[in-house]
């Protein structure tokens, strides 16, 4: 098949000229510059209705010249537009340069798309009319349940702990896809925020010192807590929560909330994790020099209760980093989300934060680590 001849508007306007002249038709001189007359007759016509419009440009270089410049100003309009809206996906994989493209393929030609992308047009339309994968299908499926266990808490959960309610779900994953795909798509919790604290000065009971030792490991439960207190801010005052957290499990075994952070308001949550625990041998209870935890009430109550009293060293906060951390888990993800009006809607929504999420999911934990031990300790069946 022959290629189309390109005619320049000063070609145009010389070969029309030529058939004005005196005894010239346009048949003759089509024929004789190699054109088809009816083009020629065409070209005439155009320029005999709208001489001003018809064959802009002077036909000199500089004129194609400027014409292709422009066509070359609009191409890169276009690559840059497409480039603004792509999600600066030039660096990522090829699926997820695809995406991009199916994304934008209403708006600019996929051949663009695919030459910026560095990408083949073949390529991408193989993409899109290959079917999707299983794994493609299980990863959408787990999404869709991450998305809704996240959603439940509040959007404060992160991997970690995403894949461990997706295990406890039954779900068969690991911790490094639960990451992927939540990074992949936005999913994220809140971050911690780090904050300076300086220790304030205080005596110690005389018999008292830190048993603890900075050793937050246990190995049976009810033979180490630590307890702490902290404040919930309201706009009818502030709210002070004690906690009592058992090292074992890490469960809260004890808590208590007042307006006034007294001995009395320490004394209840010691005496709820006493009502809880199995046995009575000596508990070693940890907690800072706070003038409750000095009081002689705490103290004689501790031991009538076989409760041995550790406490901190002077300035020294990370010696009950096990209580802190649970307060930062606590404020990160519940209370710096919320407005309380009222010191009693604190207080529905910590106990739904403790009992309703925290404690079952520790509990959760102490059970795959008894399974994961009885399947250690179960006898063998060639060695018995």
């Amino acid at each position: 098949m022959s290629r189309r001849r390109k005619y320049s508007p000063e070609f145009k306007r010389e070969a029309i000229a030529l058939t004005r002249q005196p005894g010239v038709s346009c048949r003759q001189v089509a024929l004789e510059i190699g054109i088809n007359p009816n083009l020629l007759s065409r070209w005439r016509r155009e320029a005999d209705e709208e001489p001003d419009k018809a064959f802009k440009g002077s036909g000199s270089p500089r004129d194609e010249e400027v014409a292709g410049l422009k066509r070359e100003l609009a191409r890169v309009k276009k690559e840059r537009g497409f480039f603004a809206r792509s999600g600066s996906v030039l660096r990522k994989g090829v699926v997820l340069r695809y995406q991009a493209i199916q994304r934008c393929r209403n708006h600019f030609p996929i051949r663009l798309m695919c030459r910026c992308l560095k990408v083949s047009a073949s390529g991408y339309y193989a993409w899109v009319s290959r079917p999707e994968s299983a794994r493609a299908k299980a990863n959408q499926h787990l999404l869709s349940r991450i998305r809704e266990i996240h959603d439940d808490s509040g959007g404060m959960i992160g991997s970690p702990r995403m894949h461990e309610d997706l295990v406890a779900e039954g779900a068969s994953t690991s911790l490094n896809r639960v990451a992927r795909l939540m990074a992949l798509h936005g999913i994220q919790g809140w971050p911690r925020k780090k904050r300076g604290r300086l220790g304030s000065r205080s005596y110690r009971p005389p018999g008292t010192r830190n048993h603890l030792e900075r050793d937050f490991s246990a190995l049976e439960p009810d033979t180490k807590w630590v307890t702490d207190i902290t404040q919930v801010p309201t706009q009818e005052g502030k709210l002070f929560l004690c906690v009592v957290l058992d090292l074992f499990s890490k469960l809260i075994v004890g808590w208590s909330m007042h307006h006034r952070q007294d001995r009395q308001m320490v004394i209840r949550a010691v005496e709820m994790a006493v009502w809880q625990r199995q046995g009575n041998v000596p508990v070693i209870l940890h907690s800072d020099r706070g003038s409750q935890f000095t009081s002689g009430d705490y103290q004689r109550y501790l031991g009538s209760n076989q409760l041995v009293s550790s406490m901190s060293a002077v300035g020294h906060c990370g010696d009950n980093a096990a209580c802190e951390g649970f307060f930062g888990m606590l404020k990160r993800e519940r209370i710096h989300h919320r407005r309380y009006r009222t010191q009693n809607e604190a207080r529905a929504d910590i106990f739904d934060y403790i009992e309703r999420f925290h404690n079952p999911r520790m509990r959760r934990r102490v059970a795959v680590q008894d399974q994961k031990l009885s399947a250690v300790l179960k006898p063998s069946v060639e060695t018995g």
